[in-house]
């Protein structure tokens, strides 16, 4: 959600900030999406008190606007300049991809000329003392190394599935890291297909 006020605020800044109404529609959008959702006004409220939480986002009002109106202050938080607000935005929004990839979705958000400026600031990312990119190694077939964001904000606890009230027993310690591990290589693994998939699409637009 945070990466959709980014993105809204770079490609079309005369209707910036968003009302709600305009949020939900950002979000909700089918292109430039992966995966594509569909939130109601409630969730994307509640989803907005958590940024708002973390100081990530705030509320602008205005006497000529009649409607609350929603800004970020993700690159204030986070120290980002453009190229990286825009490359952050972007792995949100559409999940792994190869520096290719998000140099062809970054364009109307950030000049990133070549590949290499995107993979500069992609090292700058991933070099931070507290990491926001992570490098994912290439698969048999796979040209690029694909990348991924290590954000986890209020979208993304918006959306966990409420847990149940039985307590789940417990487990050695051993076994707990196991399962960590296995669930960080199927969310990797399910990027990479959604990323391989979305980029089917392209090719078939």
């Amino acid at each position: 959600m945070v990466a959709c006020l980014a993105e809204k605020q770079a490609t079309t800044p005369q209707y910036y900030p968003l009302t709600l109404a305009a949020l939900v529609a950002a979000c909700n959008q089918t292109s430039n999406r992966d995966p594509v959702v569909h939130y109601d006004d409630a969730t994307v409220e509640d989803a907005l008190a958590g940024l708002r939480e973390k100081a990530l986002a705030r509320v602008v009002h205005s006497r000529h606007n009649r409607a609350a109106r929603h800004r970020h202050v993700l690159d204030e938080a986070l120290a980002l300049d453009g190229q990286e607000l825009a490359v952050l935005a972007v792995l949100m929004l559409r999940g792994v991809q190869t520096p290719g990839e998000l140099r062809a979705r970054t364009e109307r958000m950030a000049e990133l000329p070549d590949l290499a400026d995107v993979q500069a600031v992609l090292d700058r990312l991933a070099a931070r003392g507290e990491p926001l990119v992570a490098r994912l190694e290439r698969r048999s077939g796979q040209k690029e190394a694909r990348y991924t964001h290590l954000l986890v904000l209020a979208e993304d606890e918006a959306e966990t599935p409420v847990a149940s009230s039985r307590p789940a027993p417990a487990r050695p310690p051993d076994q707990l890291g196991a399962l960590r591990d296995e669930v960080d290589r199927l969310r990797h693994e399910l990027g990479e297909l959604r990323a391989e998939l979305a980029d089917l699409r392209d090719l078939r637009s």
